[in-house]
């Protein structure tokens, strides 16, 4: 927090005992301790404060980069960057943020989430992958790391997106991928069984967890999510006859706490054979979100569940007999599941604040388009960040916005609720192939496309770089 935050900024001007002067590479400067002690304890720029309070008759010297060290004191001030420090390379930046011990008030300050608009996103840099793989899934943490699978392998960008590493893995191609911390990968495929711990820093499989089947014939995964203690992956059976999601205990080595969702496949019942292909956590409601779907014969059926993990019983279901997802994704923040028809290829809305409503879902686009059977939708991809929701169509990204209006008589209801479209970024920016995947960290988006071997970011600032 800056120090004037909850303070007059003139309450200690005249206070001569409370003014630090620093002589860094030859050019003085001049400070307060409370600024200084903004740094954190572990800081140099806090152990010069502390000296103060015994010597304040000493100036002390650092031999260091005058004007880096100008830009970080402001940072201190205000809590922000100045506009002066895109001038210089990040790189530049963090390494002198490192001697003093504020790299992390720098990343906080250029990657922070609160920095993302969504209306003002335009295409940075690309990001080239070694191989001739297509990606087939990517993961992102909240300081602007990217993790990427493409083939066996997956490329790791650091923040700064100009540090990559690229490792190894026992799966012919990995399908489901997700960040556990800044080193930390849980990695799945359909095809081979088992879920990997995978360490990116030192490259080696931490942990391989499994689901005992009844038929002992291992069990491929289909999905991958987590809260901050607990970490949920939906198994299917090599033999494709039971299905599960199982819970394990981050941070106690990965241990199983419970199983939910256990279905063993009888007969022509199609529900039970449907998988979860998608799982997502609500903090709000303390509810895990499951989906799944299925093509049959003549149209597409799917499932969506949410699970109380105390009692093990899902609390709300969802069938898909109409329109179904092609795919789907939940907004704490927006009280809302959203989802791309399948047939339509038209966003819908249910809202979260009526759980257990017969006809959930209302069209935010054209709804007209629900029975025309086309299968617009097939491809689209769905994510909700902050307070928007992301549609892909193609090569193009929609961006839904909800609008704020007084309901009527004072009572709320669902189909009420507005929401408008709007294209992201510039127009030379949306020709390109269709877009497979894509995903937020820090104030980033991240955007793969059909048969191209590289990432693109998308950002709201591209100082630093």
């Amino acid at each position: 927090m800056p120090p004037f935050v909850e303070s007059n900024p003139l309450s200690h001007t005249f206070n001569h005992n409370n003014i630090v002067t620093i002589d860094v590479g030859g050019t003085p400067f001049q400070t307060t301790k409370q600024t200084l002690k903004q740094a954190g304890s572990n800081s140099l720029f806090s152990t010069i404060s502390n000296n103060f309070e015994y010597n304040c008759n000493s100036i002390p010297f650092i031999d260091r980069d005058p004007e880096i060290f100008s830009i970080l004191l402001s940072l201190l001030r205000t809590g922000n960057l100045p506009s002066k420090a895109k001038n210089f390379d990040i790189q530049d930046l963090i390494f002198e943020a490192k001697f003093y011990g504020v790299e992390q008030l720098v990343l906080n300050s250029e990657l922070n989430p609160s920095q993302f608009r969504p209306f003002d996103l335009e295409k940075s840099v690309l990001l080239p992958l070694c191989g001739r793989n297509s990606v087939t899934s990517i993961c992102t943490t909240d300081n602007g790391a990217v993790q990427v699978a493409h083939g066996c392998k997956i490329t790791c960008f650091d923040w700064s997106l100009k540090r990559k590493s690229t490792i190894l893995t026992e799966f012919a191609v990995i399908d489901s991928m997700l960040c556990l911390d800044s080193r930390m990968l849980a990695i799945g495929a359909t095809d081979f069984s088992g879920l990997q711990i995978l360490d990116v820093v030192d490259g080696c499989v931490r942990k391989n967890v499994n689901w005992d089947n009844v038929t002992k014939s291992g069990s491929t995964v289909q999905a991958i999510g987590s809260s901050n203690e607990l970490l949920f992956t939906s198994f299917e059976s090599c033999r494709r006859n039971s299905n599960c999601i199982m819970i394990y205990d981050v941070n106690d080595d990965f241990k199983p706490v419970s199983k939910i969702g256990h279905y063993e496949i009888f007969g022509a019942e199609l529900d039970s054979a449907i998988p979860a292909t998608k799982l997502r956590w609500l903090p709000s409601y303390n509810l895990l979100m499951s989906a799944g779907s299925h093509s049959g014969p003549s149209s597409v059926l799917g499932n969506i569940k949410f699970w109380d993990l105390r009692s093990g019983n899902a609390v709300w279901e969802i069938k898909e007999n109409v329109d179904c997802f092609s795919d789907i994704t939940v907004s704490d923040s927006l009280s809302g599941i959203f989802k791309v028809g399948v047939h339509s290829g038209e966003v819908f809305l249910a809202d979260l604040r009526y759980i257990g409503a017969d006809n959930a879902w209302f069209c935010l686009g054209d709804e007209r388009k629900v029975k025309n059977g086309k299968k617009e939708g097939i491809g689209c991809k769905i994510e909700s960040h902050g307070n928007q929701v992301f549609c892909t169509k193609g090569g193009n990204v929609e961006l839904w916005s909800e609008v704020l209006i007084n309901s009527k008589n004072g009572k709320f209801r669902p189909e009420d609720r507005v929401f408008r479209k709007n294209f992201m970024g510039r127009a030379k920016d949306y020709c390109g192939d269709r877009i497979t995947h894509f995903g937020f960290g820090g104030n980033r988006m991240f955007v793969t496309r059909k048969d191209q071997q590289y990432v693109e970011v998308w950002q709201s600032s591209v100082k630093g770089f």
